[in-house]
């Protein structure tokens, strides 16, 4: 009868311990998001000018951020990878938003004159992977750089 029990309670254990480790509880996914960020042609100088900042942001199905990637002084086509770290709360496990913002103020949220943003194409979840990013708009018209009348052609033209 010893024998039985130790035998019973032996092959318990094995089989307990192979479903705990093959089917039993899973690990918890872990949050990432990867792909990659273009801009188009007409935009690319401003894009790229010095001191702007690039902001990947993840949003919830309710357009609520839940994680922001920023890449100072970025150059396009731009490969991204937004991890847990860069997550503003705990987890998250649901359909997700990507929206990029690109602006010289690094204010979120506020698009401001020459402002540059675009968003994917498709919802995705966490593990997605080759996820595109088109910045495509531009907020307000760029201007003239430099005096008054340089380089406008209609003020100097009549003089």
């Amino acid at each position: 009868m010893k024998y039985f029990v130790t035998v019973f309670l032996l092959a318990t254990l094995g089989i307990g311990t192979y479903l705990y480790h093959n089917n039993g509880v899973a690990e918890p996914q872990r949050f990432v998001l990867s792909g990659r960020v273009e801009v188009v042609n007409r935009l690319l100088k401003n894009a790229q000018a010095n001191n702007v900042a690039c902001s990947i942001i993840a949003k919830n199905e309710a357009d609520v951020p839940i994680a922001i990637k920023r890449v100072i002084n970025p150059t396009f086509p731009l490969d991204f990878e937004v991890t847990k770290e860069d997550l503003l709360i705990d987890s998250y496990e649901g359909k997700i938003k990507m929206e990029v913002q690109i602006n010289s103020h690094g204010s979120l949220g506020v698009l401001k004159s020459g402002d540059i943003f675009g968003s994917g194409i498709q919802e995705y979840s966490s593990g997605s992977k080759d996820i595109l990013i088109v910045a495509d708009k531009m907020i307000g018209k760029p201007s003239l750089i430099g005096g008054r009348n340089k380089g406008n052609f209609f003020r100097t033209a009549a003089r």
